[in-house]
């Protein structure tokens, strides 16, 4: 088989590529960072013709130009599997919508869908010798996605990174329809969340205290987890070992500070395994052509059954607020939405299963409104509309910077008093008079 003699075949402008696109088309967009560029500006230039078309995407790292055109709400619906903050303000445009799944779910949702992509087109790598593209940093649901699609367009990017992996890390020549050679940009860089403050790392030394040498590590995004991250890296832990939906900047600290071997891992030993990696360029550099790191589909990185047969497993997870009966919101302020479900409960329950686990859910114990008001995070009941991620009966450890609390079993009574122990100091006599009101606080509480 000559590769190259199929490649000239397959190659076209992206304008031509996206011709492939019709009203009422379902298209997928890639993930993350290996969302397309060319093809985007490409697509934008023709949607105006178009109507009804539905693109899904997810983690978007920079405004598409799709997003850019006039009156995109009369031409395209964007679907996206976890938001961020480009996708929300596109929300109250009309034309921006959440797709809540359990991102574990994806790849059985794109071999079931009822729905399958009329066009998938993402970023990759360029063609090898044995003729693969590799996926870079976003295996995720990608190979799933592909096998489904009718028309699969590849946008190759000479600056994407070679993300090793175990299976369905790359797609072959002959499953591709179109190549489009892009303009290759640099990848797309999403940072931490900004920099740790001291309630980050107040609430990060609570967390670094609980995890033994040989533990395997999952952080979310977010401060928060980086400033666990940063812990780590200047710790006196060893030997630990990563499995982690995403991996971030964080993760590459503590290997370069030599704490990862994952030699301690009951599978996947010395291996750094993720579903999608999003970061800075350091990042992108590390995991490029490195052995030590596994890109892998999410439904094996986050599946219950993988997390759980980790020894001494640590999730580490944000949320936006908790109430007193333990029923934790990573998802939205009130209706207003925020991010997605992700994996946050999957690493939730696998971590427990796991022999030794702990899963931890991680907030300030406040936070300032637009006008001032300083507001607690730990509420009697949460805000209407908000969305329940983790309920009340999964709930392992819980932190703030007054404490760490394990929440596991406890009855509603206890529940609520150990949340109020880690309240800030300020809203804990109102949050012992709504528990009162709510008939989980006894009289014993107060002596």
């Amino acid at each position: 088989m000559d590769y190259k003699e199929m490649y000239s075949k397959k190659l076209v402008s992206a304008d031509d590529a996206v011709r492939e696109i019709k009203s009422g088309d379902w298209v997928d967009y890639g993930w993350a960072a290996t969302t397309v560029v060319d093809l985007d500006k490409a697509l934008a230039k023709r949607l105006p013709e178009l109507t009804d078309v539905n693109i899904r995407g997810g983690i978007l790292m920079k405004e598409p130009e799709i997003f850019k055109i006039d009156d995109p709400a009369a031409h395209f619906a964007w679907n996206s599997w976890h938001m961020g903050g480009i996708e929300r303000k596109a929300i109250a445009k009309g034309f921006s919508f959440y797709s809540p799944i359990r991102y574990s779910e994806l790849p059985r949702y794109y071999r079931d869908s009822q729905t399958p992509p009329d066009v998938a087109m993402l970023q990759v790598a360029p063609m090898d010798e044995h003729g693969y593209f590799n996926l870079g940093p976003s295996p995720s649901h990608a190979m799933a996605c592909i096998r489904s699609a009718k028309k699969v367009i590849v946008e190759v990017n000479q600056n994407m990174p070679i993300c090793l992996g175990g299976f369905d890390n790359c797609v072959s020549i002959n499953d591709v329809d179109l190549i489009v050679e892009g303009s290759n940009t640099d990848l797309y860089e999403l940072g931490g969340g900004g920099a740790a403050t001291d309630i980050d790392h107040a609430v990060a030394k609570y967390i670094v205290d609980e995890i033994p040498d040989g533990a395997c590590l999952q952080l979310g995004i977010g401060g928060m987890p980086n400033a666990v991250g940063s812990l780590i890296a200047e710790s006196d832990l060893k030997d630990l070992g990563v499995h982690t939906e995403m991996y971030v900047d964080a993760f590459v600290d503590i290997a370069k500070a030599g704490k990862i071997t994952g030699m301690r891992k009951n599978i996947d030993k010395g291996r750094q395994v993720y579903g999608f990696a999003a970061g800075t360029k350091k990042l992108y550099d590390y995991l490029n052509n490195n052995p030590a790191c596994m890109a892998a589909p999410v439904e094996y990185t986050n599946d219950i059954r993988s997390i759980s047969a980790l020894d001494n497993f640590m999730s580490i997870n944000n949320a936006v607020d908790i109430d007193l009966f333990g029923q934790v919101n990573a998802e939205s302020a009130g209706i207003k939405h925020i991010s997605g479900a992700g994996g946050q409960l999957d690493f939730v329950l696998g971590a427990y299963l796991s022999n030794g686990g702990k899963s931890f859910i991680c907030m300030s114990s406040t936070f300032k409104t637009k006008d001032g008001t300083v507001t607690s995070r730990i509420k009697p009941t949460l805000d209407n509309g908000s969305i329940i991620t983790d309920t009340r009966a999964n709930i392992h450890y819980f932190v703030t910077e007054y404490g760490i609390v394990n929440l596991k079993g406890l009855s509603t009574w206890q529940k609520a008093e150990a949340l109020i122990s880690v309240a800030h100091p300020d809203f804990r006599d109102q949050l012992i008079a709504e528990a009162d009101k709510l008939h989980i606080w006894r009289n014993s509480n107060k002596r």
